[in-house]
């Protein structure tokens, strides 16, 4: 069999497809902040400090991190935001700020700091293995930046002697810091990726339950227009049967009867459609037993054929419940998808499980395609051409949701489907089960 689908499991959030590549885009802004902000630096320290830097290497670091640049916003088409074309554009920067260091006296630069920014960016933008491992890069460089640099030579005015002792303390602080801030930058971004991604399941299922509502008016309307002349049908076909000429015709009279049958069915779907889109009518709850509930349930639906499903029960003691017509009504719709999927022999299998109750709709017909399987339980998913069809599941999953129940659904490996409701008894029990 295929995998079952629950219906309650989340669906995962999707970025919208505008912020594809965002992330992307602000490195490259702050790629043009760093151009910028090293080619005043280098003008200031070697043109109004005095001191003499290599501008030709320097200004090759540069050209290189705006042609890196230019060649980012040339595939700007084919930008993502996944891990590792975040992870390779951040070890770029970082090889371009080592390079600058290297030219530029090494660890005893004051900008050597700079490496942290390229850490917590990691942090915020990358998974924890990437930012780990750029914490580790980082740390490396900072180290080799103390016996391996280009040495600056100073005028008298700011020469000055840093120690080894205070060199190896400032990388400790680097290592420390880099540690605390990836350590601490990644569990909010993750706090933060899964507000986000409850707050766009809140946000999905209050369109679901604003189209419920929706769908509620529309039923309601049209089920309390439908209401007169249903009720004007029924009482003209109780005075046909008392006329004479109709008592006197068997055959007639048998017609009339099957017309009545059926406006009262009529009447009982459009009263079963007012439960299931949440309009609740002034009745009296039922009593009954579990099983009397389901047999009655399976009874109106098959009307006059037997034969049209059978009823697998596997309940074991009864239990004393009080009917809920909305659940009777998902039940009738998952048999009604049996019957249009092409189902012949067709079963309601009902098992009692612990504490749950699962109520299946089992049938030899066409079964689920994929897609169906995939979002089940969504408005209007159906292989149905007609308007309006692939409500019935979805009814039924919001039927469920409120009694705390889920609907799986699975492909049978003989041919046809399986359609399972599972609900807890408790929902429906007058007393608590033991």
């Amino acid at each position: 069999m295929r995998p079952m689908q629950p219906a309650a499991a989340p669906t995962p959030y999707v970025p919208p497809a505008e912020g594809v590549g965002r992330n992307m885009l602000l490195l490259v802004q702050l790629r043009w902040l760093a151009v910028g902000g090293q080619l005043a630096t280098i003008l200031v320290v070697d043109g109004l400090l005095g001191i003499h830097l290599p501008l030709v290497p320097m200004a090759g670091v540069l050209a290189a991190l705006v042609l890196l640049n230019l060649l980012t916003l040339a595939r700007r088409s084919r930008w993502s935001d996944t891990n590792l074309p975040l992870f390779a554009a951040l070890l770029l920067d970082v090889a371009a700020l080592t390079a600058q260091l290297y030219l530029s006296g090494g660890a005893r630069n004051p900008f050597v700091s700079l490496y942290l920014l390229q850490v917590v960016i990691g942090a915020i933008l990358l998974n924890v293995w990437s930012s780990w491992a750029l914490v580790a890069i980082t740390s490396v460089a900072f180290a080799l930046m103390g016996p391996f640099h280009r040495p600056l030579q100073l005028p008298p005015t700011y020469a000055s002697s840093l120690s080894d002792a205070f060199l190896l303390g400032n990388w400790i602080n680097f290592v420390l810091a880099a540690t605390l801030l990836v350590a601490f930058v990644t569990r909010i971004a993750a706090n933060l990726r899964n507000r986000d991604t409850k707050v766009a399941q809140l946000h999905q299922r209050a369109v679901e339950e604003e189209h419920i509502v929706r769908m509620g008016l529309l039923a309601s309307g049209a089920a309390h227009e439908l209401g007169t002349p249903l009720s004007s049908i029924s009482v003209l076909l109780g005075d046909w049967k008392n006329e004479p000429a109709v008592r006197r015709d068997p055959r007639f009279a048998a017609e009339v009867d099957d017309m009545r049958s059926e406006v009262a069915r009529c009447k009982e779907i459009v009263s079963g459609i007012l439960f299931a889109a949440g309009e609740v009518k002034g009745e009296a709850p039922t009593r009954t037993t579990l099983r009397t509930f389901l047999t009655a349930t399976l009874d109106r639906w098959r009307g006059t054929d037997p034969a049209r499903a059978a009823f697998d029960d596997r309940l074991g003691p009864d239990v004393p419940i009080v009917a809920d017509r909305a659940l009777a009504q998902a039940l009738t719709n998952l048999l009604d998808n049996a019957v249009e999927a092409g189902g012949r022999n067709i079963a309601l299998v009902a098992l009692r499980d612990g504490a749950m109750l699962r109520l299946t709709v089992r049938d030899d017909g066409n079964g689920f395609a994929d897609r169906i399987l995939s979002s089940l339980g969504k408005p209007y998913n159906t292989s149905k051409d007609r308007q309006g069809a692939g409500l019935g599941l979805y009814l039924a999953t919001n039927v469920l949701r409120p009694l705390g129940g889920t609907i799986e659904a699975v492909n049978r490996d003989s041919g046809g489907a399986e359609t399972t409701l599972i609900l807890p008894i408790e929902s429906l029990a007058l007393e608590k089960t033991k």
